[in-house]
């Protein structure tokens, strides 16, 4: 666990009890928004193990959140630095780097806002209601959003953004 990030949470029990259904229709091939399944090694088992996960896809790259905190798939992405995740219809392998200190909050205070600015006004009040029921720093305060939120870049293997981990 890194010293900024709490103790491990659970996602709510509304989340969890989706999750399985969210998966089913995530292998199906349905589109669910900018939901995909990052599927990535056990840190103990070293089985592979899916989540559903929303992408935050900006400027042409990609970013996933610990929207719960420290759950058991940030963990296991922490410990394999890589994963593999679901881009239309093909699993696709990708690097993933944490974003740390003012890179974190510069991504909750510019890139998550810029990101969700763009949505219509529909999208933007339920980007508000989704991450209120969250934790309202998501939106609201960049600096406690990157101490407990923990957020990854993911990075297509094989591209040049991989060497700049």
């Amino acid at each position: 666990m890194t010293p900024t990030m709490p103790h491990a949470t659970r996602a709510p029990r509304f989340v969890l009890g989706s999750n399985r259904l969210t998966r089913r229709l995530l292998r199906a091939g349905l589109p669910m928004g900018p939901n995909t399944l990052l599927t990535v090694r056990g840190r103990t088992s070293g089985q592979p193990r899916s989540a559903p996960v929303a992408i935050v896809e900006v400027d042409g790259r990609r970013y996933v959140i610990g929207a719960y905190g420290e759950v058991q798939w940030v963990r296991n992405l922490r410990a394999a630095g890589e994963a593999t995740i679901r881009l239309h219809g093909r699993e696709v392998p990708v690097l993933a780097r944490e974003l740390q200190g003012e890179d974190a909050v510069a991504f909750y205070g510019v890139t998550l806002r810029g990101f969700i600015g763009r949505f219509p006004w529909f999208g933007r009040a339920f980007a508000r209601v989704l991450f209120g029921l969250v934790g309202p720093e998501v939106l609201d305060d960049a600096e406690k959003a990157a101490r407990t939120r923990p957020v990854f870049e993911l990075a297509l293997a094989g591209t040049p953004r991989d060497a700049a981990g």
